[in-house]
């Protein structure tokens, strides 16, 4: 799996992340609702249903313990707490997750919501080495967790690095990993805006942070002989990912027909609510006040919630708004996440 590099010491394989959609953001926003839409825009709705889809039995890496990895891998997450749920499917045209096992395609995955602009026939996350091995574990959860919105943790640009760049590019661009220049910029040294990053602390012991070897980087000195591989999910890994996919509420608070509900939220916070209505026809569900926000309904369906429709309004001058059938005494759940708000701060939710 690892080569010595052109420096002499073992150089792993590394994940090459494709790289993430910016959004076009308006000249005339304000810093504060262009810095949420960044930290928001590639985090999931809490409480979705990711469902995946394996589109080979291991390809030409293994069989099916890769596969398996991989399960684990997700659970691993879920075992958090954590609200969102993973769901295996045979249908990849029924998944936001399609995996693949190609040695040639090395290992990545795209990050959160960008899943959803990829064709249902192709892959959004490959494995290009043996999950089975320590490292190979750790791959498994590294490209689950940007399968759920979580990006380089060595491209915080709250680390600090100064990389030895001409040393990087001669590193990675020899055996095992063989990339061009563009990959290396792309996945190792470009830095992350500060609107994108949660808090200001860089976690080296995150499972997003790749190992480095000897060489690498300048600064700060106590990473010039490298950083060690990570195999788990770090302290800052679990704390991080609860606050973006909170444990959900047994029950939500029920919305009613043409009664508008005040939301109190901060950026990245989300209201949940159900909605039962009272005859089947078509409704218009929607957000009241100045503010962006996503705003997604979900259908219960034999005890899952299935995607319905979703609407996002951020960086645009309108509320969000949901035109949808709704049917008599069926369970319906709508979920608001906060990007910001200003003018005076009041957003509502109604049905009608």
């Amino acid at each position: 799996m690892n080569a010595p590099s052109a420096s002499g010491t073992i150089t792993p394989r590394y994940c090459a992340q494709p790289p993430q959609t910016q959004p076009v953001l308006r000249p005339d926003l304000s810093p504060g609702r262009s810095r949420a839409i960044l930290l928001v825009r590639a985090k999931w709705v809490n409480g979705t249903v990711l469902h995946y889809a394996f589109l080979d039995q291991g390809g030409d890496i293994g069989g099916p313990e890769q596969l398996e990895e991989v399960r684990r891998a997700f659970q691993a997450w879920k075992n958090l707490g954590i609200g969102l749920e993973f769901k295996e499917v045979t249908d990849p045209t029924e998944s936001e997750i399609r995996i693949a096992f190609r040695e040639r395609d090395g290992s990545a995955s795209y990050v959160g919501r960008d899943n959803l602009l990829i064709g249902t026939n192709e892959a959004t996350m490959t494995f290009g080495w043996d999950l089975t091995t320590p490292y190979g574990k750790a791959t498994a959860l590294h490209e689950t967790g940007h399968a759920i919105g979580f990006a380089h943790e060595h491209q915080n640009p709250f680390a600090g690095i100064q990389w030895n760049e001409a040393k990087v590019y001669e590193d990675l661009g020899g055996p095992p990993n063989n990339w061009p220049h563009e990959v290396t910029f792309e996945n190792i040294l470009r830095k992350l805006s500060k609107d994108e990053v949660t808090g200001s602390d860089w976690d080296v012991h995150s499972i997003m942070e790749y190992s480095f070897g000897p060489g690498l980087i300048v600064r700060p000195e106590a990473y010039r002989n490298g950083i060690p591989e990570t195999l788990g999910l770090s302290a800052s890994d679990k704390e991080r990912v609860l606050q973006w996919y909170p444990p959900l509420a047994a029950q939500p608070a029920r919305l009613e027909a043409f009664q508008s509900t005040p939301l109190q939220l901060a950026t990245g916070d989300q209201a949940d609510f159900e909605i039962v209505p009272p005859e089947t026809r078509s409704y218009e569900i929607g957000t009241f006040g100045n503010s962006d926000v996503v705003l997604a309904l979900f259908e219960r369906v034999d005890g899952e919630l299935q995607f319905v429709t979703a609407d996002d309004d951020s960086g645009q001058d309108r509320n969000g708004r949901l035109t949808v059938k709704l049917v008599k005494d069926h369970s319906y759940v709508a979920r608001a996440r906060l990007y910001s708000t200003w003018g005076s701060g009041s957003i509502a939710l109604m049905y009608w």
